[in-house]
């Protein structure tokens, strides 16, 4: 069975599934073929072929009979490594956690596997998910499929780079500062930052609790709607997953956006930002005003605070979630005679150098005396950033921009200047900040042929609107289904 169903978005594979043009066998090993092939990308970390070709079997087994399937039954997916799947390896990119096999699956993998839909392995990811580079120091870095000494973005650059290189139909990711969709833009495919609250963080190995939202990484707009209404939704376990009903995120994509108010963030194109991305956004935002869409200009002027005000929160909430791990539990351990250098050898010898850096970074930033100087003022901040997005989606229903301010940077380039790395998310912690949706989207290539991406972002819990716009953007435009392989 050649593998040419791969290269199709995953709503095209589930329509040949459907059809029984293709059984869930022959589309598993389609893409077991193509993970195999390039592993020397490093983007798939753990997979469990053997379970997966047992449950699309029976798949198939239940189409011929005429029996009830699931919505998303055969489509194989991948998952992020820092999201629990039951018998698994979980290693969340650390060390520590290298043995670490949870016993449970995180809400979005029950889901799923509800749906039918075939759990094939892990990815590689940025160590706890903290990084823009996906350059993992345990597990080495991924690369990107459009240029292999270049990196794939972080820190769901192993997600990302699986569904450019057609390695998964779908793939899970997390984004907590842009770790969806600055890898998005990167390998050029389609990622979404639900709304906080949207989908649910049960079973997600927590970085920063008040800013981790797992999201759907794929090729288009319709696949990312189909994954949302799957994975999307109320979870009585997640303390801070919203009571609110999910609409049908496929019912709007085929809507004309025709009288819709788009703002262009004039904010975001400021000095610093790539010509060639400016020039993407420019040539984005003339395809939505040809769809009927009025395009007008808002002002988000806190964005210069952003970066700031959400380094000291995300490495405040890192410090106090990773105190967990220290060798006693279910972690690695590094074996000493006193409690205490037990303690220190296991996570200096186990965390990363990044995670090292966020965990002294947060301590230092909530001890006695420095609370309100660091963390008490960035939360004021985030306050300021929210109540600017509340102002400007008074005028508008969706803001568009660059997704990040550069392209594609070589790997090795930026990992010993960690403030580099950090301004790579200058354009995406505003959402997580104020909780609001957002999306990247592919919207061109540099002269050298690398992607470049184009976000919207959109008013709390309205993820139906932006998958809309971007549905309608890629109808017109064939840059979501153009691929580094044949």
């Amino acid at each position: 069975m050649k593998d040419n169903h791969c290269v199709l978005t995953a709503t095209q594979i589930l329509e040949r599934l459907n059809e029984q043009e293709i059984s869930a066998v022959e589309c598993l090993n389609g893409f077991r073929e193509r993970i195999e092939s390039q592993q020397s990308l490093n983007c798939v970390l753990h997979t469990d072929f053997e379970a997966a070709r047992e449950h699309a079997a029976k798949i198939d087994q239940r189409r011929k009979n005429d029996e009830p399937v699931g919505l998303l039954a055969g489509l194989p997916v991948l998952v992020k490594d820092g999201i629990c799947v039951a018998g698994m390896k979980t290693t969340a990119g650390s060390k520590i956690l290298q043995d670490f096999s949870p016993p449970y699956d995180a809400t979005v993998i029950q889901r799923l596997k509800k749906a039918d839909a075939i759990i094939i392995g892990k990815t590689n990811m940025d160590e706890f998910a903290m990084g823009s580079s996906n350059e993992n120091p345990h597990f080495g870095p991924a690369h990107n499929p459009w240029a292999s000494d270049f990196v794939p973005g972080g820190s769901s650059g192993g997600s990302a780079a699986t569904i450019a290189s057609h390695m998964s139909a779908m793939a899970l990711g997390s984004d907590t500062g842009g770790s969806i969709r600055q890898p998005a833009a990167f390998c050029g495919i389609t990622g979404l930052k639900p709304t906080y609250g949207r989908v649910s963080r049960f079973g997600l190995i927590a970085f920063a609790s008040s800013l981790d939202q797992i999201g759907p990484m794929t090729r288009s707009a319709a696949d990312a709607a189909l994954m949302l209404n799957v994975i999307g939704g109320f979870d009585e376990r997640d303390s801070t997953s919203a009571n609110l009903n999910l609409p049908d995120m496929k019912n709007d994509l085929s809507k004309s956006i025709r009288g819709k108010r788009i703002g262009v963030c004039a904010d975001h194109l400021q000095d610093g930002v790539d010509d060639e991305i400016k020039a993407a956004v420019g040539e984005t935002v003339k395809v939505m005003e040809s769809l009927g869409a009025e395009i007008s200009e808002v002002r988000l002027p806190m964005t210069q605070y952003a970066v700031a005000a959400y380094y000291v929160i995300a490495s405040c909430e890192a410090s106090s979630n990773l105190a967990r791990y220290d060798g006693v539990r279910y972690t690695s351990r590094s074996n000493e005679r006193s409690l205490e250098a037990m303690y220190a050898r296991t996570r200096a010898a186990c965390f990363g150098p990044e995670v090292k850096r966020r965990i002294m970074l947060g301590t230092f930033a909530l001890s006695s005396g420095y609370y309100d100087e660091y963390y008490l003022r960035a939360s004021k901040v985030r306050r300021l950033i929210k109540n600017e997005y509340d102002k400007a989606f008074e005028n508008v229903e969706a803001i568009i921009g660059p997704t990040v301010p550069t392209l594609p940077f070589k790997i090795g380039e930026r990992i010993d200047d960690p403030l580099q790395m950090y301004l790579a998310d200058v354009f995406t912690v505003s959402a997580n900040l104020a909780g609001v949706p957002a999306i990247s989207f592919p919207s061109g290539f540099s002269e050298s042929g690398l992607p470049i991406g184009v976000q919207l972002q959109g008013r709390a819990f309205d993820e139906a609107f932006l998958l809309n716009v971007v549905h309608q953007y890629q109808s017109q435009t064939d840059w979501h289904i153009r691929s580094p392989v044949s």
